[in-house]
């Protein structure tokens, strides 16, 4: 028991640590950043691997601690909503990953599942962040922002994810941290 809490520990601090380095690929550029969304990675995966509360609990970190580290994204609102939206995507990958029936296509369905989840949650903290400082979010922000520029973020996710989670499954060992 002590052991496997040690490794999901560590795999945590692992994922947290992609999460806050992966972003230095897009260049700092927020327009890149939004569209390929490079901390959603890690937070799904950790959702993945680690189960849900690690999930949700890097998903909460990670936005927070690279806006205070590095500056972006920008604290209020953007990480502050970011933090919300990352926390629903591990802890949705990690509680809908367990109780999935393990039929083809359940990685995709979590997934899936997930990530419209946290888009979600998403849109609902940020009505609520924007509406605190008296700025408007409409239904169009919210397409825009959760989806439409989002697309390539998405179809990275969509193809790099399902092929991580199983390929960890068929590596000797793999079992044991899926």
């Amino acid at each position: 028991m002590a052991k496997t809490a040690t490794k999901k520990l560590v795999l945590a601090g692992l994922f947290l640590a992609l999460g806050l380095v992966l972003p230095f690929l897009t260049g700092q550029v927020p327009a890149l950043g939004n569209r390929l969304l490079p901390m959603h990675i890690p937070v799904l995966l950790c959702g993945f691997v680690c189960g849900w509360p690690y999930g949700l609990a890097v998903g909460f970190i990670t936005p927070l601690f690279r806006s205070l580290l590095f500056g972006m994204p920008p604290l209020f609102p953007m990480a502050a909503a970011m933090a919300f939206e990352l926390a629903a995507y591990g802890g949705a990958t990690g509680i809908l990953y367990r109780i999935f029936p393990k039929r083809p296509g359940y990685v995709y369905g979590t997934l899936l599942l997930a990530m419209l989840g946290g888009r979600i949650v998403w849109g609902g903290a940020s009505l609520f962040l924007l509406g605190l400082a008296g700025a408007p979010f409409t239904w169009q922000l919210f397409l825009a922002g959760a989806f439409l520029n989002a697309l390539p973020g998405i179809a990275i996710q969509l193809l790099l994810i399902p092929v991580l989670v199983l390929a960890l499954q068929k590596v000797p060992g793999g079992k044991g941290l899926l």
